[in-house]
């Protein structure tokens, strides 16, 4: 199925009677270990969002709905900026990479997953807003020139101090690169 794109591996799907039950892992495939999630309902509760007990559907009839790993927890009244805030938090590693974030504007929702199983892939992140002190324009990578060099000369000279080295963990806490699932 094409939500599976780049999760599972359709070349190395066997042909005959385990044809469709036997699936192989795409080679930069990963499977969430999962993450609290009260962290981040704390999180989202100090920035407005409005526990889903405490919700009167009257006074805000178009808030948006916020479920966390299927469980509706609150509704807030601006969503845009409560999903630009997680999102940020979780580019600057503040929070785990492997959390999903799923903004339906149309229903009115905002999904977040960190539950442990999902099969998720990494991709390159496209700015949505301009940034003057980065450089970077609306639609374009994060992922720089500076940063492609920077990996290119940790490959020809690897630096002594580990801590000094980039590799793709330092592309996912630069916010280069994210993990999607089939979310």
């Amino acid at each position: 199925h094409n939500t599976h794109w780049g999760l599972v591996c359709p070349a190395e799907t066997p042909e005959g009677q385990a044809c469709g039950l036997v699936k192989n892992l795409s080679l930069m495939c990963y499977v969430s270990v999962g993450s609290p999630s009260e962290p981040l309902i704390e999180f989202m509760i100090n920035r407005g969002m409005e526990v889903v007990e405490e919700y009167e559907p009257l006074r805000y009839p178009h808030a948006t709905k916020i479920f966390v790993n299927g469980t509706w927890v609150g509704v807030h009244q601006d969503p845009k900026h409560l999903v630009s805030q997680v999102l940020d938090t979780r580019r600057k590693s503040y929070l785990q990479y492997e959390v999903s974030l799923v903004r339906e504007i149309r229903d009115q929702e905002f999904k977040i997953f960190s539950d442990a199983g999902r099969v998720m892939r990494p991709v390159f992140t496209v700015e949505q807003e301009d940034h003057v002190e980065k450089g970077i324009e609306k639609g374009h990578l994060v992922l720089t020139k500076e940063l492609v060099n920077k990996l290119a000369k940790e490959q020809a000279e690897p630096p002594e101090n580990p801590d000094d080295k980039i590799g793709w963990e330092g592309l996912i806490r630069a916010g280069a690169v994210e993990y999607l699932d089939a979310e």
